[in-house]
């Protein structure tokens, strides 16, 4: 007769949830190093790229909200264009979604690479149906010229469409359905804008000669990376984490779960199975204190935010302006093992200082505490991004408190 599952209660699958993102122990004293970094990033499997930098770039605040200030340039640098291949130890792929990965773990995504017809979205899987001459051209001129930005294919940007989010010329479509499949790899990004150069020119030599694993086996390889970054997971989360089709989730996870590295539970108020890490750290305290990114890996399944910490969370960036709720760029703010406000955050490097354009509390919490935690908590990121001030704004309720433990 098969046992039940074991329980976890919803406090305990938090806990567990953060230790294993990372929220597990104290920042360092002292600022962190590369190899610290490497960690991190290794743990978490995967670092968010997005294009909006009204506060920080995405993928450099998960560092930050972990280890505390830290060299943004060591973080370029494990990933730059110019870092020797030996010593290279993230590259780009589409991952999650367009996101920085240890280089070990390129050859895992082939299997994503070789089926572009069933993976990728409806441009870059017409332009080698219709303009097949394009993309070999395209090849060519990334081999002759490499490292290379999307204007170098000489290839006009088309006039802007409306409702169109991304305004991309024949060109970069062609340079897009060659990363994706393989075929070139990001070099590294300037001013955000990626370059594009041969995998040979660019990941290490033992990550090009490993041999591509079977589908299955790569995709059981991804879900371990994301149960032991996940801690305690449905099936859903832990094939979102690396935005797997879900018939292969579902057929992954179950062999994970019948081969024992991963435990099924049931967790109180969660109503779905869960399944957790065998290795994951069950701490009886959390002490965290971080603003979070809207593209960190612990709340960007909006889904999974609201199940763990009963919070729930939209990104308002393309919400018309009046119908915002909370702001344009808002960051939910940990407090302990909670999710305990929100901040609508924008860096004004005219004035020097970092904009609280609005603060709200969660119901129920301590608003003196929250407020004098978060104004820390800004004044320590404001310096981190080179910013002399915290300027706070009175919208939201959290605004007035927030403002007096500011100037105190």
């Amino acid at each position: 007769m098969p046992c039940s599952p074991q329980r976890l209660s919803a406090a305990a699958a938090r806990r567990i949830a953060l230790a294993a993102q990372g929220f597990g122990r104290p920042r360092p004293a002292k600022p962190p190093g590369t190899r610290q970094i490497r960690e991190l990033v290794s743990r978490l499997g995967v670092l968010q790229l997005d294009s909006v930098n009204v506060f920080s770039r995405a993928h450099y605040m998960p560092v930050f909200s972990r280890l505390g200030p830290y060299d943004r340039s060591l973080l370029d640098r494990i990933a730059a264009h110019d870092t020797p291949r030996p010593t290279r130890r993230l590259v780009e792929y589409w991952a999650h979604e367009a996101s920085l990965i240890p280089v070990e773990n390129h050859p895992l995504f082939r299997w994503r690479m070789a089926g572009v017809d069933a993976e990728a979205w409806g441009s870059i899987r017409r332009v080698v149906r219709e303009r097949p001459e394009l993309v070999a051209d395209t090849l060519d001129l990334v081999g002759r010229q490499g490292p290379i930005r999307a204007s170098a294919t000489g290839i006009p940007r088309p006039e802007p469409r409306p409702g169109h989010m991304w305004n991309w010329h024949d060109g970069k479509v062609a340079l897009e359905y060659l990363f994706y499949t393989g075929q070139v790899v990001s070099a590294g990004r300037v001013n955000f804008e990626r370059l594009y150069d041969l995998p040979e020119r660019v990941l290490p030599a033992e990550v090009l000669a490993a041999p591509t694993p079977d589908p299955a086996d790569a995709q059981r390889r991804l879900i371990r990376i994301a149960a032991a970054a996940l801690g305690v997971a449905t099936e859903p989360d832990l094939g979102d984490y690396f935005r797997l089709p879900r018939a292969d989730s579902k057929a992954r996870v179950a062999e994970l779960a019948a081969a024992g590295e991963l435990v099924e539970v049931e967790v109180a108020g969660w109503g779905a199975p869960a399944y957790l890490w065998p290795d994951a750290r069950r701490p009886r305290r959390i002490d965290a204190r971080a603003i979070l990114s809207p593209f960190d890996s612990l709340v960007w399944s909006r889904a999974r935010a609201e199940r763990l910490f009963g919070f729930r969370y939209r990104i308002e960036i393309y919400v018309p302006a009046p119908k915002r709720v909370h702001g344009y760029y808002v960051l939910p703010f940990l407090l302990g093992d909670t999710l305990v406000g929100r901040v609508d955050l924008k860096s004004d490097r005219q004035i020097s200082s970092l904009l609280v354009q609005s603060a709200f509390a969660e119901p129920g919490v301590d608003t003196a505490r929250v407020a004098a935690e978060l104004a820390a908590e800004l004044r320590l990121t404001a310096g981190w991004l080179g910013l002399d001030d915290v300027v706070v704004r009175r919208r939201g309720d959290l605004a007035p408190a927030l403002q007096r433990a500011v100037r105190s």
